[in-house]
């Protein structure tokens, strides 16, 4: 099911994200989210080689999880593929039936395991988005027709809603809308103040926007994001509060209660939540539970 079908219900979407192993056994991946996401989020997000790490391909742990019976988002960036490898993959995604797409620029290659890998940057997130509404309209990005009937997908963008660029943020999530961006999942936020004020700037585009949750697991995990991941920034009193009791924090309940609690103050000024628990999918029930968030009706 393509999840803007719930936005246009009025549901509330719940989605988490989960990585593909370093090799092809994927038997932990599906036991994890068999346990602990079905029944808890409407969809599940496949990463597609995070932070320029190469893992198994995101297609493929989509079809699998689509199997186990999961709603599968296809996340797919730029960095690893031309315009033809990404159309190609964007229409082998409709062969297997995943209509959920998140469309990314990525990382650099620098940043990964292998670092003296060409990145190849053919499109970036806006270019793509326009390609695969251009296949939806049934033509290649060369304007080819496509044979047959033409795919329909749910075009998901990502947004920095914490970012210091406040307006470089709306400039971008107004090209993406243009682009065909039906939703959005943002970067992590940490800080409700900021994410409410940018929602109030926000609401003008009109599209669903979902919050996003890294659980925050320790001191030293926030601390790098501080000093690493642009558009995240844990406050100082979050950081306080996760050294007050190492114990609690080394169980993952602190982190549990900070994520619970910035959905709680965050969860009217969006239309859903996106968790990235970072291998702590095990405590995703724990905090959609501790926010108030049900359940999810089949």
């Amino acid at each position: 099911m393509r999840i803007t079908e719930l936005f246009q219900r009025g549901e509330f979407v719940v989605t988490a994200e989960v990585g593909p192993p370093k090799g092809f056994h994927i038997e932990h991946l599906i036991e994890e989210a068999n346990t602990y996401l079905k029944d808890r989020v409407h969809a599940v997000n496949v990463t597609d080689n995070q932070s320029s790490v190469m893992r198994l391909g995101s297609l493929a742990t989509c079809k699998v999880l689509k199997d186990q019976g999961h709603n599968s988002i296809f996340q797919i960036t730029c960095r690893d593929r031309n315009r033809i490898a990404l159309q190609s993959d964007i229409l082998s995604a409709a062969l297997l039936g995943i209509d959920n797409l998140l469309l990314l620029t990525g990382d650099y290659t620098t940043f990964g395991d292998n670092p003296q890998a060409k990145p190849v940057f053919d499109l970036d997130s806006v270019s793509l988005l326009h390609t695969v509404k251009r296949l939806e309209e049934g033509f290649d990005l060369a304007g080819n027709p496509l044979d047959g009937e033409p795919p329909k997908f749910a075009k998901g963008a990502v947004v920095s809603p914490c970012s210091d660029s406040v307006d470089i943020q709306l400039a971008k999530m107004e090209q993406k809308v243009k682009a065909g961006a039906e939703y959005f999942q943002t970067q992590g936020v940490y800080e409700p103040e900021k994410f409410i004020q940018f929602m109030e700037k926000a609401k003008q585009f009109g599209v669903p926007v979902q919050l996003g949750i890294i659980i925050p697991k320790n001191v030293g995990m926030c601390r790098y994001m501080n000093a690493n991941v642009a558009g995240v920034h844990v406050p100082d009193e979050m950081i306080a509060e996760l050294q007050q009791d190492k114990e609690k924090t080394k169980a993952g309940i602190t982190g549990v209660e900070i994520s619970a609690r910035i959905i709680r103050e965050c969860k009217d000024y969006c239309q859903g939540v996106h968790i990235m628990a970072l291998g702590w999918e095990s405590k995703v029930p724990d905090i959609l539970d501790l926010a108030g968030i049900a359940p999810v009706s089949k």
